[in-house]
């Protein structure tokens, strides 16, 4: 009976400290955001104050805090009421990232199911050359991309970062692999009810590899959301910019502005993670099964 207490004692005590330590890094990975956070509710002057040598206003220590001295809501309504270059670029990126996600779900889907389903010659090869340019830098790939939309004539339009992303091969390479996982048998019984490649794939394919879908469309809308070197190289016009170009060019004297932006333009990623985080985990641990 004492041996058997003294283990469950033990038990209990490894897992509060489990828990602890696992609160300690979530509270780590989480303490930027809260700075950021109370920073867009701090008035301009608490703000310099507080932060006064990042923002290059002198050279005073960093004096933190989770909680402002004292609230204001008066960056949000600079950052929402007047500033229409914040909409402008809001929209922009709209406009640059969802056609993008949709020419990724038209196109990927279908090129996915094609390397999971059938086989042709030349099937690995191409697939080792989709990995390839998965894995390389937009720095590599950034001049012979000038040229060509230079050459079709959709430098400083939307189109210059739209089609770009259509054809992404993160996508392709995320659903593949999502498709592999869709059992032998279902795709046979399918195929005994009547349906055809088109219809396997539409009534079969897209349900059963819906997480690996969401996968790739999450992180590509979080990839392009995000996006700064693609619309700097492509687009000149200051009203085609996204959303991603406004904080760099935030003066210093509107900080709390900035900081609000920053918070803003969080959101979406930030509520798109929470409404599909399960699908982001199964589609990441089916990308990860080895044939």
């Amino acid at each position: 009976m004492k041996t058997g207490f003294v283990r469950w004692s033990f038990a209990r005590c490894r897992k509060n400290l489990r828990s602890a330590l696992c609160g300690a890094v979530c509270l780590l990975v989480w303490l930027p955001i809260l700075l950021m956070l109370a920073a867009s509710f701090m008035p301009e002057d608490e703000l310099l104050y507080r932060y006064a040598e990042p923002l290059g206003a002198g050279r005073e220590a960093v004096r933190a805090a989770l909680l402002p001295s004292y609230p204001a809501v008066s960056p949000y309504i600079e950052l929402l009421f007047r500033s229409p270059g914040f909409f402008v670029m809001f929209w922009n990126s709209c406009i640059q990232v969802i056609p993008a996600l949709a020419g990724q779900l038209l196109v990927g889907a279908p090129a996915a199911w094609a390397f999971a389903r059938f086989s042709f010659p030349g099937k690995k090869q191409l697939f080792f050359l989709y990995v390839l340019l998965m894995v390389l830098p937009f720095q590599v790939t950034q001049v012979s991309n000038y040229l060509v939309l230079d050459r079709m004539g959709l430098l400083n339009t939307h189109l210059a970062l739209i089609l770009p992303g259509i054809w992404s091969a993160f996508p392709v390479f995320i659903m593949t692999k999502s498709f592999e996982t869709i059992p032998d048998a279902l795709m046979e019984a399918a195929y005994l009810d009547g349906a055809g490649e088109f219809g396997a794939f539409l009534y079969v394919g897209l349900p059963s590899g819906y997480a690996g879908i969401v996968t790739a469309l999450l992180l590509g809308f979080i990839d392009n959301w995000n996006a700064l070197e693609q619309p700097m190289a492509y687009l000149k016009d200051l009203f085609l910019w996204p959303l991603s170009l406004y904080l760099p060019g935030i003066a210093q004297d509107k900080a709390a502005v900035a900081f609000a932006a920053c918070m803003v333009m969080m959101l979406p990623p930030v509520l798109l993670y929470l409404n599909g985080q399960s699908e982001l985990e199964q589609g990441i641990a089916a990308s990860g099964v080895k044939e």
